[in-house]
């Protein structure tokens, strides 16, 4: 099951400008973020409540954020 991030990449580079700067605010790795990116590692729960509190999106929106799945064939702009 792969995930489409495309809402949240976005979120980053209005609040972040870089996915670097928001790494380190969430206490991971620009890589690890880029894997959970890219769909190679997940989200936990702990970070994904974190982004939402740090990219200033209501609670209410977190489905669009991380849970939009991924179309078969569907190209997403990584």
């Amino acid at each position: 099951m792969e995930f489409v991030y495309d809402k949240l990449r976005q979120r980053i580079k209005e609040k972040y400008r870089t996915q670097d700067n928001f790494a380190h605010l969430l206490g991971i790795s620009r890589t690890s973020l880029n894997l959970k990116l890219n769909n190679v590692s997940e989200f936990s729960q702990h970070e994904i409540l974190l982004s939402m509190q740090l990219l200033d999106v209501s609670i209410s929106e977190i489905d669009s954020y991380f849970f939009t799945l991924k179309e078969q064939g569907e190209e997403t702009d990584a």
